[in-house]
């Protein structure tokens, strides 16, 4: 008898092997039509993967996150099938699961038009009303290799013969339709409901741009209609917010050729920056950071010392001068423990924790960057903290304290926490592990909100927490990190003084809040479309006259906000007041002062904010007393939190 125990916690026992769609069967009619697949002891398989011993099973439908997966995984083969039918002469090559959809990349003659993807997806509803059963097949390398060879695909060739030679090779074939796959897949293209392709652009073949470009098409695929229309809503909206869209509308930073994935920061845009620096520099004043720099080129030789050039040597800017070889600085730790290493250190200096706003260089693909969110030069908010490990929980948790109150000024409150575990090639006894992994879990566990293990996904130097914040959109945003390192401090020769004297090595805490300056900037900008709080917005408050008349009332009252520390514009063009407000309100002002003769007289401005809400006449000081308070609530959840949440 074989024992399958479900996820409930009850078994149900079968005389012989048995399929996954068959238990799905016994268990109801209702649940066999909706599996999509099964995990099986924590494994995922096809519906058609046969249990033969005893075994933890569960079905997994589309209400399943992982049946999400297979859904788009089995809808990128889909696609796939319906543009050899178009077009026969076009080449699969690889087609991957990403977020919230998939892609395929394809060699083909021409490029794919819009109207070639409305007619892929008209073909891709006709296979699904074909309800092709999709199977899963084992081929031996040299068969595969003739049957790819034969129809002509010599991109999956190459794919098939660099597999090393102890991988099994599975297949799925749909109707007409074989690809490469581990799978698995839905059982049949019937199961789809709801699928859109969204876009195309180039790729390099195997990300290599020394080798042909292909054609990429996008593609997104959801459990029903409803949701798919969510979906699109969503990157209409997002489109909406692209930050290098509004970057270019609010006159904050422009790219040029000249300099590839550097920002040229125009005022406005830098005012932004500034604040966010001048904020962070508050921060960690307040939380016994010391702030250093460091230099820009520093001696190759280093970065091998620290192990970086052996693992980033393709991401790193070198240079050469008076017969030396420099790297401009891909990341600032290095270059901290030297600092560390300046005198003799004692245990009772420690923690010693360091901070730099560090300017770092690293060679970004030409394809991969994305305006602020993956650039060539790029800031941190970049810290290290050198402690024993019995202080490495302690330090934890006092960034996180640091970290949370950073977020939520930002806005930010919903902040997902991972914890990546050991992996299989690491540095250190296991002991050390143990106990650096057990500091970092009872941490997050103070915190009193829930965290994800990623078992394996640690550093080879140490255990790591990742913090991502989830945007208004529900798009996670990797910023944060905390990684623990036994590894640099020894390998650049920092040790301390400890209380018996002996000399030891400290421990290493590489720490960052928001990360790249300029992607955080990027994750502002596209939060709150644009419509920054005002602590952060360049311009707070513009005062704008209605004649000629008050124009010098205005500059007054410019220049006496200014004087309070606000930044504050007047505009006092030979426009219609209208025009003046629509103008304003684009660029997303948090405050329109208006002033006319009676205004003038009076000593008061008309407020009005960029929502329109209209907050009436108020003197200069109850104004002031008004744009302090909002400033104080810096990003998080107040008077202007609708406006904010809108981004309008």
């Amino acid at each position: 008898m074989l024992t399958v125990t479900l996820p409930d916690g009850s078994n149900r026992e079968y005389e012989q092997p048995v399929s996954v769609a068959e238990i799905a069967h016994s268990i109801g009619p209702g649940l066999a039509k909706a599996a999509l697949a099964g995990r099986v002891d924590d494994r995922l398989v096809d519906t058609s993967h046969i249990v033969e011993t005893d075994a933890r099973v569960a079905i997994v439908t589309e209400r399943d996150s992982d049946g999400v997966e297979v859904l788009r995984h089995s809808c990128a083969h889909l696609m796939a099938q319906a543009v050899q039918r178009l077009f026969p002469e076009a080449q699969v090559t690889i087609g991957p699961v990403i977020d919230d959809g998939f892609f395929y990349d394809f060699a083909y003659s021409r490029p794919f038009t819009p109207e070639d993807l409305g007619a892929i997806e008209q073909t891709m509803a006709e296979i699904v009303k074909e309800d092709l059963g999709v199977e899963r097949q084992l081929l031996e390398r040299d068969e595969a290799v003739k049957l790819f060879r034969e129809m002509g695909e010599h991109y999956k060739v190459e794919i098939i013969e660099s597999i090393p030679s102890d991988e099994p090779l599975s297949f799925y074939r749909q109707g007409e339709f074989i690809d490469l796959c581990r799978g698995p897949h839905v059982p049949s293209t019937g199961k789809f409901k709801a699928f859109k392709l969204t876009s195309v652009a180039g790729a390099y073949w195997r990300g290599d741009s020394n080798r042909e470009m292909l054609q990429r098409i996008y593609g997104t695929a959801w459990p029903n209609a409803k949701e798919l229309r969510l979906h699109l809503q969503r990157i209409e909206e997002a489109e909406k917010r692209d930050h290098r869209k509004l970057g270019r509308q609010l006159d904050l930073f422009h790219f040029q050729e000249e300099a590839p994935g550097m920002a040229f920061w125009h005022p406005k845009g830098w005012t932004v920056y500034q604040v966010i620096q001048s904020y962070m520099k508050k921060v960690q004043d307040e939380h016994g950071y010391l702030e250093i720099n460091t230099p820009q080129l520093v001696d190759f030789s280093l970065w091998e010392k620290s192990g970086h050039a052996a693992k980033f040597s393709e991401e790193m800017f070198t240079v050469e001068s008076d017969n030396r070889q420099y790297a401009i600085k891909p990341m600032n730790c290095p270059c901290h423990v030297q600092v560390f290493n300046q005198g003799v250190k004692s245990y009772r200096d420690l923690p010693m924790r360091l901070a730099e706003f560090g300017s770092c260089h690293r060679y970004e693909p030409s394809g991969s960057m994305h305006g602020l969110m993956r650039v060539r030069n790029f800031v941190q908010d970049d810290g290290h903290i050198f402690c024993t490990e019995e202080q490495i929980q302690s330090e934890v948790a006092e960034f996180m304290e640091l970290l949370f109150r950073v977020y939520r000024d930002f806005g930010f409150d919903d902040v997902l926490l991972r914890l990546s575990t050991r992996p299989e090639k690491r540095v250190g006894s296991d002991e050390l592990w143990d106990r650096a992994e057990d500091a970092l879990r009872r941490a997050l566990d103070a915190t009193g909100r829930e965290w994800e293990l990623v078992p394996g996904e640690g550093a080879f130097y140490g255990p790591k927490i990742e913090y991502s914040l989830r945007d208004c959109m529900g798009r996670l945003q990797q910023c944060g990190t905390m990684q623990v390192d036994f590894f640099m401090a020894e390998r650049l020769g920092a040790q301390y003084v400890d209380e018996d004297n002996s000399r030891k090595h400290p421990v290493m805490l590489h720490r960052a809040a928001l990360g790249s300056f300029e992607r955080f900037i990027g994750v502002l900008i596209e939060h709150y479309g644009g419509a920054m709080p005002t602590w952060l917005a360049p311009v707070q408050a513009v005062v704008m006259n209605i004649t000629d008349n008050q124009a010098p009332y205005c500059r007054k009252v410019e220049e006496s906000l200014k004087n309070k520390g606000f930044r504050v514009d007047s505009d006092l063009r030979n426009e219609k007041i209208g025009f003046k407000i629509r103008e304003h309100t684009i660029q997303k002002t948090p405050y329109l002062l208006v002033a006319g003769d009676r205004e003038a007289q009076a000593g008061t401005v008309s407020v009005r904010k960029r929502g329109g809400e209209d907050l009436g006449t108020m003197t200069l000081d109850a104004f002031c007393g008004h744009l302090s308070a909002d400033v104080a609530e810096y990003g998080r959840a107040g008077s202007d939190g609708a406006l904010r949440q809108t981004g309008t």
